[in-house]
């Protein structure tokens, strides 16, 4: 057994002891720096989320604004978006489209809209849920993606 002069030694030099002071640093950082890290990838989604939504509501706005002559005005241009927003939930997205202000939301009402408002405004508009959750909590609930395009009809 050691004696007590000797525990005191060994207590001594254990205090001065600084090897170990990085490793601890490092575990009291590291929730920290995930925390920033991970907040920044799911942000970087939601931001690409987002530039994909603008997108694919811009591609749809040109098919509704060239689709006087067609019979599936309005399935065409929702068609449009999803398939333009492949990397996005197609159940989630929502979809709403106006020809010169006035709503049109199937085909025969858009495809009379369409004919009687030739060089008028057609505007595409498209919503989408954003997560912004990290380590399990949600930082912005309720958030949504909205975008809208608007072409003249042709």
């Amino acid at each position: 057994m050691f004696s007590l002069a000797q525990n005191k030694h060994r207590l001594a030099r254990l205090g001065r002891d600084t090897t170990g002071g990085p490793a601890v640093e490092f575990a009291l950082l590291l929730p920290v720096l995930l925390l920033l890290v991970l907040g920044a990838l799911q942000f970087g989604i939601t931001l690409n989320n987002y530039i994909v939504l603008t997108n694919a509501t811009d591609a749809a706005a040109r098919v509704m604004a060239m689709a006087r002559g067609s019979t599936t005005p309005y399935s065409t241009t929702t068609s449009q978006v999803s398939a333009s927003a492949s990397n996005l939930t197609s159940t989630n997205l929502t979809v709403t489209v106006r020809v010169n202000g006035t709503l049109c939301a199937s085909d025969s009402t858009c495809q009379t809209s369409l004919t009687t408002n030739q060089g008028k405004p057609v505007i595409v508009q498209a919503s989408y849920p954003c997560d912004l959750t990290v380590y399990g909590h949600n930082y912005a609930p309720g958030c949504t993606l909205s975008t809208q395009s608007t072409e003249l009809i042709q």
